[in-house]
């Protein structure tokens, strides 16, 4: 009896050591997890400030390269604005130069000063292209030349640009062709006319023999311009780098031409622009027999009305010579006004001058001297305009003169307002030959309806002598 209890005794106190083991292993692991708990609240504690540490050095990196961008895209503005207004200042006295060179030229007697003439045209002629050309690529990345798409005629930038080229593929004994066409697209004029020069430009450098033609042809909605020409051609392996800057065709293959390479600048003034204008241009090539360019256009439709298109293409008229005309000159900078008299007066023109508005009226005062063309800068002193002298001086004549504005700023506005008052404009620096045969063609229109108009007066007179 005894012993039965005490067995009984000794399985209660088992089984309640057995449940304290339990209990204790139990609060055990709960003591583990909760230090575990801890250890993981520490560690998300460091890691979530490490991320806010993390975030706040990104907003602050956020922040600097925000104004590192914007800086850089005033910085960017500013370069344009100053690369245009070093570009006016560096063309006046490469307008100068250029004119004073010309007048030089024809005064000439011998080979060898011919020779260094044409040395010094070159020279000045090459620092005019690279600074347009800085300035074209400028105002394109920074996106400050804009396109203005109108419907054009593509036949008159065709045949301005012809009447350009025709006269230097003759003096290097090349043939250029452009078919007509009397289709219309849709684009800038100047910048289409840019690139179309520029690709003109490039073929006739690069040809020997043969020549270069200019065609159309139509491909759905749009208008493929070709040029074609036979010359060096493009090696398969430049292809990819045609476009880049400063590529230039192999030195070696121009040796023969007697002329240089360019400046590298041309083709990608190409790409820049027709991609602006989102015009796309391809090329084929081969290796010593020639280049295709293609630029496609879209398609224009025929206006009802079309524009008189100011596109100059120099026609001349019966009488071609400039002899004895009255040119009125309007320019502030004493260099290029000096130049353009000596250049005037060595094509026999009767000139008088004048630096601002007030200054050109005075010399209209003589009745006796009327001018037949005014040649105005832009940009004058005190803010005075040109356009604004010729305003004023064709209303105190009461005369439509022909007038040319002749200046360095590159503007779209300033052509637009040109072309509004039919106002011709020319950028400086001055290719003399394009002055003297745009002032012969204004000039000569001027006198050919002049003899127009007295026509009838004539015949009245006869008929009434008759009678």
């Amino acid at each position: 009896m005894v012993l039965s209890q005490i067995e009984k005794l000794e399985k209660i106190n088992s089984a309640l050591m057995e449940r304290v083991e339990r209990s204790m292993d139990q609060q055990g692991n709960a003591f583990s997890l909760f230090q575990t708990a801890i250890g993981l609240e520490s560690q998300i504690r460091r890691r979530t400030d490490e991320l806010a540490s993390t975030l706040r050095r990104l907003e602050v990196s956020n922040r600097a390269l925000s104004e590192a961008k914007e800086a850089a895209e005033a910085a960017n503005v500013s370069k344009t604005r100053f690369i245009a207004a070093a570009s006016h200042d560096v063309l006046q006295p490469l307008n100068a130069a250029n004119l004073s060179i010309s007048a030089l030229a024809d005064i000439q007697t011998t080979d060898q000063a011919r020779q260094l003439v044409r040395q010094v045209e070159q020279s000045l002629a090459t620092m005019d292209e690279l600074l347009r050309t800085l300035l074209d690529i400028s105002k394109l990345d920074s996106g400050v030349m804009k396109p203005q798409v109108s419907t054009l005629s593509l036949g008159g930038i065709l045949s301005s640009l012809r009447s350009d080229f025709e006269p230097i593929a003759a003096a290097r004994g090349l043939r250029i062709r452009f078919r007509p066409t009397d289709l219309y697209v849709e684009s800038d004029r100047m910048m289409l006319r840019r690139v179309l020069q520029n690709i003109i430009s490039n073929a006739i450098r690069y040809t020997r023999d043969g020549g270069v033609l200019v065609g159309v042809r139509r491909r759905g909605k749009l208008l493929r311009i070709d040029v074609v020409d036979t010359g060096v051609g493009i090696p398969e392996d430049q292809f990819e780098s045609v476009f880049e800057e400063f590529h230039r065709g192999s030195g070696a293959a121009l040796a023969d031409f007697g002329y240089q390479a360019g400046l590298g600048l041309g083709l990608s003034i190409v790409q820049r622009m027709a991609a602006a204008l989102g015009h796309h241009i391809a090329f084929s090539s081969v290796e010593g027999r020639g280049t295709i360019f293609h630029l496609y256009v879209p398609i224009g439709e025929a206006l009802k009305s079309p524009a008189k298109t100011l596109e100059f293409s120099p026609v001349r008229p019966a009488n071609n010579s400039l002899f004895g005309i009255n040119v009125l000159v309007v320019e502030n900078d004493s260099a290029v006004l000096q130049a353009m008299v000596t250049l005037l007066e060595s094509w026999h023109c009767r000139v008088r001058v004048g630096t601002d508005t007030e200054e050109a009226i005075a010399q209209l005062g003589d009745t006796a001297w009327v001018p037949d063309i005014i040649l105005a800068d832009q940009h004058l002193d005190n803010g005075d305009l040109g356009s604004n002298t010729i305003d004023h001086a064709r209303y105190y004549l009461r005369r439509d003169i022909p007038a040319v504005i002749i200046t360095a700023d590159p503007s779209d506005k300033l052509h637009a307002r040109t072309r509004q008052v039919g106002i011709e404009l020319m950028r400086k620096p001055l290719r003399p030959a394009e002055l003297r045969a745009l002032m012969t063609h204004l000039v000569g229109a001027v006198r050919v309806g002049q003899e127009s108009e007295l026509q009838p007066a004539r015949k009245h007179r006869q008929t009434r002598r008759t009678r």
